[in-house]
Parts: C-alpha cells; sequence; structure tokens
C-alpha cells in the first residue's frame, strides 16, 4: 500500500433487482381481473359508510387487495419462477440454504382507485426474507415504489444530501419506475412505500412475500 493513501471498501450493501417480462401481462392481467372485482366489491361496505358519513368520494384513496393467489394455477407458473429465482438471488448473496426450503407465504394482485389517492405508508414486511412486485398496470402517470435505507442508525444522523437527483452514498431513498411486465425483488427487511396515486392511469401489481423455513421444522410438522 502507498503511504497515506486511503482505502475505500463498501459493505454491507442492500441490493435491488429488477427485470423486464412483458410476455406475461395478458395473461395475468386477466387472471387478476376477478381477484380485483371482488375486492372492489369486498371495499363496498367501507365506501358506503364513508359517504354516509363525510360525504360520496367513490372510492378515492382505496387500494383494492385481493385474497391470496397462491395455488391458483393460473398462477402457478408465476409462484415457481419466482420460489427459483429468489433461491438463486440468497444463494447469490452468500447465504447457505442447504438446510431449508423456501415457500411462497403470500400473494396478492391489488389496484389503486382509478379516482386517485391510493398508496401505502412506509413498511417492511416481517418474518420474511425475499420480496416482489410484478406490475400490470402501470406508468410514469401512476404509483411508484420508493424504497428506503434500512439501517435505523443512520437515519438518526442523516445530513442533509448535495444534490438528490444523483444516487451517492449519502442517498437515503430510491424511487423505481413502473411499467407493465417489470418485475422487482428485494430483501423483505427493505422498508418500501408507494407514492400516492394521482389517478391518470389504471396502476395495478402483484405482490408476494418468500420465507426460508428450516427442513427438521418441516419434517416435525409432517409428524
Amino acid at each position: 500500500m502507498k503511504k497515506d493513501q486511503l482505502y475505500r471498501e463498501d459493505y454491507f450493501t442492500c441490493p435491488i433487482y429488477f427485470m423486464d417480462k412483458p410476455e406475461w401481462v395478458k395473461k395475468l392481467n386477466k387472471a387478476s381481473d376477478l381477484y380485483i372485482k371482488k375486492a372492489q366489491k369486498n371495499n363496498q361496505p367501507n365506501i358506503k359508510e364513508r359517504t354516509k358519513k363525510f360525504g360520496n368520494k367513490g372510492d378515492h384513496g382505496m387500494v383494492h387487495h385481493s385474497t391470496s393467489l397462491i395455488n391458483d394455477p393460473k398462477f402457478i407458473d408465476l409462484q415457481e419462477w419466482i420460489l427459483a429465482t429468489a433461491y438463486n438471488l440468497l444463494d447469490e448473496q452468500g447465504f447457505d440454504l442447504k438446510g431449508y426450503q423456501l415457500f411462497l407465504t403470500e400473494m396478492w394482485v391489488q389496484e389503486f382507485s382509478h379516482l386517485g389517492g391510493g398508496h401505502h405508508t412506509l413498511h417492511t414486511h416481517w418474518n420474511g426474507h425475499m420480496s416482489g412486485f410484478y406490475f400490470l398496470k402501470g406508468s410514469e402517470r401512476t404509483s411508484c415504489p420508493v424504497f428506503e435505507d434500512p439501517r435505523p442508525g443512520r437515519q438518526m444522523n442523516l445530513l442533509p444530501e448535495k444534490d438528490k437527483s444523483k444516487v451517492s452514498l449519502a442517498t437515503s431513498q430510491i424511487h423505481y419506475k413502473v411499467k407493465p411486465g417489470r418485475l422487482i425483488f428485494f430483501n423483505s427487511y427493505m422498508p418500501h412505500l408507494y407514492t400516492v396515486d394521482n389517478g391518470y392511469e389504471p396502476f395495478r401489481f402483484i405482490h408476494w412475500n418468500i420465507q426460508a423455513i428450516p427442513k427438521g421444522v418441516l419434517n416435525i410438522n409432517k409428524e
């Protein structure tokens, strides 16, 4: 090493993976339509109660959240692909999965109100290891996911950024552009939110969570 040369090494990185698979959009949108219609119907009592108390705003601000998609034959190909990809990603990150099996613990489709106002506040997914989104409807005119730095100590002592338009070591928040067919994977500990949708265009996506469960636990449960 050169005298007085300061070297930098980056540790504790937080990866986010994305790719585009538009070939699934038409089929999965069609498979999702019935789920969204049921979710909209299930939200009607809440909408009626709100209208009675405050006045009619339709479903403004609502997020129409489906029941589980797991084991629906129309989504099996997607689920198998997701599980295989999640395994590869966790393995690539350096985790030893020999004694574990990955399970899809949650999968649902949701659509924000066409009148606008739909959003999600900042959250993580507890008791999980890999999460993700597949966008069926969306554009630069709709809501989008935002990821935040998961390190609480850093957030408590954060200094202001010089230029928020540039991604740097000072960056604490990342916005991801969406379009039909875009797919995103991330570790479940990553805090994320969805910006307020303005209702210009439909916004729909599939969301999932995956957990790695020790194989010994599975054997105990079978007994």
